[in-house]
């Protein structure tokens, strides 16, 4: 037999070498058991998570892949693991995780108690139950001894979690030389770039202008996420702006990273529940700088608000309104892959609004040197006239509809072939039942054996034909119903898109299909768009009768119209 092996660690091992990595332990017993069993394993068979809580399931590739590997049919039929507890963590998921491999046809095994998990009986199910209870119940145990233990080093004023910008992480030995806890000390560096960003802030300088400054001087930022940009941000300087512990006070267990399910999902604790440690020793903003820059920051959000609400006559500091726009959240800058964002500016007695590059606009020219803009009514228009010209015709969608019949006619067998093998089915069964009859009041005459024998083969032939065929049945199409329907359809599309955003975002987003208009800067100075045309969605969502067919039905090769605005 071919058995597969999972195995599960929830403390992240990175930097552990990988023969002394316990998932690696269990996968090299489990190989182990598989040989004294003398079954078969690949390694395209072992499936690893290795730094991922027994609560989460959807977030962990190993036992996603794991699953799978059970549809349509599992390549194994034995399953190895240390313990049940490696599968999971939470009572309900692992036991319905238990019943997809056991209904799969895959057995499961323990090596630790060479042991099988059957869900054969009642009582199986219900030590299935106890046993996934009491593994619950140990993650919650382990949790509340982790907490404990975050507790006491926060207390003591030891790091709980990772490097912080403007500090270093000091390893302090214990007795045996090992590494008893970990202390900060102030990075010097990165210390002064902290109080510069006060000092602009003191000024009324805003987030924005804050980051384009550092960006265009290439100063330090923080560690960026993985797949953004190493640079500084709008939202990087209000986190710097907003951190207590610059201020020699470190607050602690603020947020809860995981719900009561055990998932990650990180949100905001009662502030009954806070722990607040003064650590003068690593302040890096004085008091009176610290003070100084929030009563600015205070002030221009207060005259943010007043404006908002209209009780003021100009927009403070020139910052922008925010607006539901028609292309917003839709373009990407092709020069940096960066969003595109509205923007807009005092003009006369109005605003010029416009769309640019968001990660020119909120960082700078040293992150992206696009900065180009373009007249957001024109894209706009641009846009709509496109949608309306090569989507929203009739004369399009009719030509898609067409297409989709005719595909149909070479791909599928219709109606009339499943109503005649129907037919052929029937008579075919009444001439077996009259052969069988005749058999049993005349005895079994070869043949009449043969011809039932050749009757039966026919009517096994003709059943996989019809089963077959049901499966690639496709409702029937009316051409004259879906084009009248279409007509009105393309309508009411036509007049959202001249009415208001709200309500051509959506027609927008059918369009494009998740993904994106592309703003492409050209050498004259202007922006060439390139636009996605996803026909099949627009024409099933146009045509009821149709929605089954999204698999089937493709735009036209290379239907990505381009325009200059």
């Amino acid at each position: 037999m071919i058995a597969a092996i999972y195995a599960r660690k929830s403390t992240d091992q990175s930097a552990v070498a990988d023969d002394q990595k316990s998932v690696a332990r269990q996968v090299e017993h489990a190989r182990a058991y598989a040989v004294r069993k003398g079954w078969t394993v690949s390694d395209e068979h072992v499936f690893v998570d290795d730094g991922v809580s027994g609560a989460e399931f959807a977030a962990r590739p190993g036992f996603v892949r794991l699953m799978n590997a059970l549809k349509p049919r599992p390549t194994f039929q034995v399953l190895v693991m240390s313990e049940e507890s490696r599968l999971g963590r939470e009572a309900i998921e692992t036991a319905y995780a238990l019943k997809q491999l056991v209904t799969a046809g895959v057995r499961v095994f323990f090596y630790l108690e060479d042991r099988e998990r059957t869900l054969d009986s009642p009582t199986d199910k219900i030590m299935l139950s106890l046993t996934a209870f009491a593994d619950e119940l140990e993650r919650v145990k382990a949790r509340q001894r982790t907490h404990d233990a975050m507790h006491r080093k926060a207390r003591a004023g030891h790091v709980t979690g990772g490097r912080t910008f403007g500090y270093d992480n000091l390893d302090v030995a214990g007795p045996n030389g090992t590494r008893a806890y970990v202390v900060q000390q102030i990075n010097d560096a990165e210390a002064a770039i902290v109080r510069r960003i006060f000092d602009l802030a003191t000024t009324g300088a805003g987030l924005k202008t804050i980051a384009k400054r550092l960006n265009a001087e290439g100063v330090r930022s923080p560690r960026a996420q993985r797949g953004r940009s190493h640079s500084w941000a709008p939202s990087s300087v209000r986190e710097v702006l907003h951190r207590e512990t610059y201020r020699g006070r470190r607050i602690w267990n603020r947020t809860k990273k995981r719900d009561t399910w055990g998932q990650q999902r990180q949100h905001d604790r009662p502030a009954s529940e806070w722990l607040a440690v003064e650590q003068e020793h690593l302040r890096i903003v004085p008091e009176t700088l610290w003070q100084a820059a929030h009563e600015r920051i205070s002030a221009r959000r207060a005259a943010y608000g007043r404006w908002q609400r209209g009780e003021s006559g100009g927009q403070p500091d020139g910052r922008g309104v925010r607006r539901h726009y028609f292309l917003t959240g839709f373009g990407r800058c092709e020069a940096c892959g960066g969003s595109m964002q509205a923007v807009s500016r005092a003009s006369g007695p109005g605003r010029l609004r416009r769309y640019v590059c968001g990660m020119y606009w909120n960082r700078g020219c040293s992150v992206c040197a696009n900065g180009r803009m373009v007249e957001m009514p024109i894209a706009d228009r641009a846009v709509h006239d496109l949608i309306r010209e090569e989507v929203l015709r009739p004369r399009v969608i009719e030509w898609a509809l067409d297409r989709v019949l005719e595909l149909l006619e070479d791909d599928h067998a219709g109606p009339d072939l499943r109503a005649d093998l129907t037919r052929r089915l029937i008579a075919v069964e009444t001439e077996l039942a009259n052969l069988t009859e005749t058999a049993a009041k005349g005895g079994a005459v070869p043949i009449v054996l043969d011809a039932i024998t050749r009757r039966d083969d026919e009517r096994r032939r003709l059943t996989v034909e019809i089963a077959a065929l049901g499966k690639a049945q496709i409702c029937a199409i009316s051409p004259r119903a879906s084009r009248d329907e279409l007509r009105g359809f393309l309508a009411d599309w036509s007049g959202l898109l001249t009415e208001n955003v709200t309500e051509a975002r959506p027609v927008l987003d059918l369009v494009l299909a998740g993904q994106r208009i592309g703003f492409s800067p050209t050498a004259d100075g202007q922006y060439e768009l390139h636009v996605p045309i996803a026909l099949d969605r627009v024409l099933s969502a146009a045509v009821p009768s149709l929605r089954g067919l999204q698999d089937r039905v493709t735009s036209p090769t290379g239907f990505e119209p381009v325009f200059w605005p």
